[in-house]
């Protein structure tokens, strides 16, 4: 049996990456809160003893410096540093806020697309999408989520070291850390995890062995999947010591891990970065839209795989194009799918915005463990899969 191999990675919400894009979230968040038809563009860098956090925003939110100040402080304290022993600390690293305010040339295409100002008075054609560029989205049928198994297994990996910090039950754990695993498949079936390292922040006094045995037991072996059994092979830490993590080893971006973010290197990735956008970032929001469209043409049974790409120009309503990919995996003839999910889903962004109830503070929660995948996302909502059955079943 010739078996193929596929490996993705995962990384915690206290990785400096990841909390530049949990800063930029709970901004957006904060935002949104007050004015859902804000627009946000939100960039983090965190540094050993400074955060600075830069961007545009128009907004009728009325929040103070020292409202902003609070919300940045409040995210990093919910990460986890809080440790009196690191220079890294919520309530003493420095912070700067250089948000100023959008260029009025985006906010106007944006505010009244292409297609109204040739004389459409259709309100979903009102909005036009905040950026150009290609989105993509997918699903198969590799997990209950109908996500592609070494990142979803990387994700819940990353996510138990997490729940094992906070419990206590591992507590010399800190906030850092990644995991990565690697899948075998016997064609599109995935048979088994081969490898997974785990790469975990923690303080000077646990031996390297007994952090091994621990990880083993509560971490890969607490996620409960039928994929990784006593042969699964574990490393930890593989460079040695990591005593020093986070900001203090690492200055951290927003937007550097698009494919942790997404499909792990499993599907195609147009480019653009999530944190810190409003949904009329397209970038952001028609990925999501287009994550809910792949799953449910897969949860419809129209094909076991399924990618969308879809593609904007700037303050243009109506997509420049819409692509469907079943990679030889529906009966339906691929041309008659992509004609029927064209017409079933609607891809303006005023559309998606509202049927997916975006312009809400959803996003601090995003920013880490992955935006698909996890159904308290409404993309991740298979509520059209009947209908769109139905429709592929008429003539």
């Amino acid at each position: 049996m010739m078996l193929r191999h596929f490996t993705s990675e995962s990384v915690t919400a206290g990785h400096p990456d990841k909390m530049a894009d949990r800063i930029s979230d709970s901004v957006l968040d904060a935002i949104l809160e007050r004015d859902p038809e804000a627009r946000v563009a939100c960039e983090t860098m965190v540094t050993p003893r400074k955060v600075i956090v830069a961007g545009e925003t128009s907004n009728r939110a009325s929040l103070t410096r020292k409202d902003l100040l609070g919300v940045v402080r409040a995210a990093i304290a919910d990460i986890g540093y809080t440790y009196d022993d690191v220079d890294f600390h919520a309530g003493k690293v420095a912070v700067e806020v250089l948000l100023g305010s959008q260029s009025a040339d985006i906010a106007g295409g944006v505010s009244r697309a292409l297609e109204a100002r040739q004389g459409s008075e259709h309100e979903l054609d009102q909005l036009g999408a905040g950026d150009q560029g290609m989105m993509f989205g997918y699903a198969n049928r590799d997990t209950e989520e109908l996500m592609p198994a070494p990142i979803q297994l990387a994700h819940r990996l990353a996510e138990r070291l997490t729940e094992v910090r906070e419990a206590g039950t591992l507590d010399y754990l800190r906030p850092d850390g990644k995991t990565q695993v690697t899948v075998a498949y016997d064609g599109p079936k995935p048979l088994r995890v081969e490898r997974v390292l785990i790469s975990s922040h923690h303080t000077a006094d646990v031996e390297d062995r007994q952090m091994w045995e621990d990880l083993r037991e509560h971490v890969l072996m607490g996620i409960g999947s039928r994929l990784i059994g006593s042969d699964t092979e574990l490393l930890v830490n593989p460079s040695g010591r990591f005593v020093k993590g986070g900001p203090e080893a690492d200055a951290g971006l927003t937007g550097r891990k698009i494919i942790v973010d997404t499909y792990g290197g499993y599907a195609r990735h147009g480019g653009g970065a999530f944190s810190g956008k409003d949904p009329t970032k397209v970038d952001r929001s028609a990925a999501y839209f287009a994550r809910y469209v792949a799953k449910n043409v897969v949860a419809a049974g129209l094909a076991d795989e399924c990618e969308i790409q879809v593609a904007y120009a700037i303050g243009q309503a109506n997509p420049f194009s819409v692509y469907v990919d079943a990679f030889g995996t529906t009966e339906m003839d691929p041309a008659k799918l992509e004609k029927l999910v064209k017409s079933f889903f609607d891809f303006r962004p005023a559309a998606f915005l509202r049927k997916l109830d975006l312009r809400r503070p959803i996003y601090a929660r995003t920013s880490a463990l992955g935006h698909f995948g996890r159904p308290d996302f409404p993309w991740e909502s298979t509520a059209d899969a009947d209908e769109l059955k139905k429709a592929a079943s008429r003539p």
